[in-house]
C-alpha cells in the first residue's frame, strides 16, 4: 500500500514518457505515484490518462528549483497546487528560461574540449522538456566522454568545474510561499543530500518552516545516514510530514521505482493540506 512521491519523465530530465512512468509504477505494485517534473506540469494530462487506465493513484506535482542566499540549490516538491496560478507560473518561467540560457552557455564551454554542439544537446530533450544539466550529461555520454549521467555529474558537470554555470532560481522561502499561495503542499526534497554538494544551514530549514513548509523527504538514497537521523528529529519537533521516494528518472539514474516509499496516511495528510481543486486521483480517477 505504498506510494512513490518523486518521479520524473521526459518533460524534465527523465528518459521515459509521463504515461510510461505511471505504467511502470503500476507494474512495480505501487498503490500510487507522484509525477514531479522539474519546473513543469506538462506531464499531468498523459499521467492522468495512464493512471485511469492502470487503476493507480496519481499525485500531481512538480519539483520547484530554488537557490538559497549562499548559492546552494534547494529543490522543493510541490504537491496538488493549481498549475494555472499566475505568480507561481511567472517564477517557474523565469527559472526555465534561466536553465535554458545556462545550458546553452555550458554547451559552449564544453564544446571547447569535447565534440558537443547545442543541436546535440537539444536532441537529448523533448519539445516541452525543462532543459538542464542532465541533457548536457546525455550529450557527453553520446560522444563517449563519460559512460553515464552519474559519471558526468561526478566530474565534468559538477559544481565548481570550469564548465559549470549558475542560474537564476527563486529563494526557497519564496518558493514555499508561492506553492502555498497556489494551494499546494511544499516538501523539501532530499535535504541532506551532501553527495550533490553543500547542504543548506539549519537556519534555511527554519526559514522555510516559517513560510509554510509541510514536510521533508527523508527516505531518499542521496540523504546521508546522519542527515536522515537529524531530519527525523527535526520533523518530529516541528510536526512535519515525512516522505520517502525513489527520485526515479528512468534510465537516467540507477534509482528504481519504489526503492523508498511513503505510506498512505501521509499522502492523505498531504491532500488534506492542499487548498486547490487538484486532489489526489485515487485509483486513477
Amino acid at each position: 500500500m505504498a506510494f512513490d512521491m518523486h518521479t520524473h519523465s521526459r518533460f524534465s530530465d527523465g528518459t521515459t514518457s509521463a504515461a510510461e512512468v505511471v505504467e511502470s509504477a503500476a507494474q512495480a505494485g505501487l498503490l500510487g505515484v507522484a509525477l514531479t517534473d522539474h519546473d513543469t506540469t506538462a506531464g499531468w494530462d498523459p499521467a492522468e490518462a495512464a493512471a485511469a487506465e492502470h487503476g493507480i493513484a496519481l499525485i500531481r506535482g512538480m519539483e520547484l528549483s530554488t537557490v538559497s542566499e549562499d548559492g546552494i540549490a534547494v529543490h522543493v516538491l510541490s504537491y496538488l497546487h493549481d498549475p494555472t496560478n499566475i505568480e507561481l507560473l511567472a517564477e517557474v518561467a523565469k527559472s526555465r528560461n534561466a536553465r535554458y540560457t545556462r545550458a546553452k552557455r555550458m554547451a559552449e564551454l564544453l564544446s571547447q574540449d569535447y565534440p558537443i554542439t547545442w543541436d546535440l544537446v537539444k536532441q537529448q530533450t523533448t519539445v516541452e522538456a525543462t532543459i538542464g544539466r542532465p541533457h548536457l550529461a546525455d550529450a557527453l555520454v553520446k560522444v563517449g566522454a563519460v559512460p553515464n549521467r552519474s559519471a558526468a555529474f561526478d566530474s565534468i558537470l559538477r559544481g565548481g568545474s570550469k564548465y559549470y554555470v549558475p542560474h537564476y532560481a527563486p529563494d526557497p522561502v519564496l518558493g514555499v510561499e508561492l506553492i502555498r499561495a497556489a494551494g499546494g503542499v511544499p516538501v523539501f526534497a532530499h535535504p541532506a543530500a551532501k553527495v550533490r554538494g553543500r547542504a543548506v544551514s539549519e537556519q534555511v530549514f527554519h526559514d522555510m518552516l516559517a513560510a509554510g513548509l509541510a514536510g521533508v523527504e527523508i527516505d531518499h538514497r542521496d540523504n546521508s545516514g546522519s542527515g536522515k537521523a537529524w531530519l527525523r528529529q527535526f520533523a518530529e519537533e516541528h510536526n512535519l510530514l515525512v516522505t520517502g521516494s525513489s527520485d526515479y528518472h528512468g534510465a537516467g539514474k540507477p534509482n528504481q521505482l519504489g526503492e523508498n516509499t511513503t505510506p498512505r496516511h501521509v499522502v492523505e495528510a498531504i491532500e488534506a493540506q492542499a487548498t486547490s481543486d487538484f486532489k489526489v486521483l485515487w485509483n486513477g480517477n
